[in-house]
């Protein structure tokens, strides 16, 4: 027969806050945006810390906030790292004023100019440093299939290629995830809906207004990914 062996609840509640430990093995890169804000609830159980980044962009201010709060609900530590440099030295209208940014859609050749230069090989670089400092092995970004069209360091390549960097580059070998490279941002708002994420309390808008403009990319974007996905937009959009 077999025999049973009961241990103390102590036993099992250190063993059980010991495995939780353990799956914390991530930083992830939060904007304060749909996607990220989505991978930060869907990979909760295994993210250390979500880090935010301060580079001088016109919606810096409108994303960042929101970034915090979601940290709060699930008990995330969250930290907001300054690149106040990238205003001085890096050309892109995202850092020159809402009226630099123009109207449609991402397909458009206009659209270009709101690339900042390896904005993400930056961000990446230090988040993998902090990785190795904190001992976590990975660090996540939310990129996807809608922003390979305009931005160089969303591509596959560019994931491939970056991991492969930071995973040379350190004594652990941090990696990089990106589990949202090949989906539509429709797609990524699809598990938004099931894992009951409040979009009203992300931001999208380049032109960092009192509200969404309704008019740029990412406006847009965002408009026809709620739509296709079925979840009610109750975005504050101007037009």
């Amino acid at each position: 027969m077999a025999r049973i062996i009961c241990l103390p609840l102590q036993a099992i509640l250190i063993k059980v806050l010991l495995v939780g430990q353990m799956m914390k093995d991530s930083i992830l890169i939060l904007s304060g945006g749909m996607d990220s804000t989505t991978m930060l609830y869907d990979y909760s159980e295994r993210i250390a810390l979500a880090v935010s980044f301060d580079y001088g962009s016109n919606h810096n201010a409108k994303e960042i906030p929101f970034a915090h709060w979601h940290c709060q609900q699930l008990g995330i530590e969250h930290a907001v790292i300054s690149l106040e440099f990238m205003v001085k030295y890096f050309k892109s209208s995202l850092l020159e004023g809402s009226e630099a940014i123009p109207d449609g859609h991402y397909a458009e050749e206009n659209l270009k100019s709101t690339v900042v230069p390896f904005r993400n090989g930056i961000m990446l670089s230090i988040a993998a440093g902090i990785a190795e400092s904190r001992g976590l092995q990975y660090v996540m970004m939310a990129n996807h299939g809608g922003d390979h069209t305009i931005y160089p360091d969303c591509r596959p390549e560019f994931v491939s290629a970056m991991s492969a960097a930071t995973k040379a580059g350190t004594f652990p070998g941090i990696e990089l995830l990106a589990p949202y490279t090949n989906l539509t941002k429709a797609d990524i708002a699809r598990k938004g809906k099931v894992l009951g994420i409040d979009y009203s309390r992300t931001w999208s808008c380049y032109r960092g207004g009192d509200k969404h403009c309704g008019r740029c990319a990412t406006c847009i974007e965002r408009k026809e990914a709620l739509r296709d996905a079925g979840v009610d937009d109750s975005t504050e959009y101007a037009e």
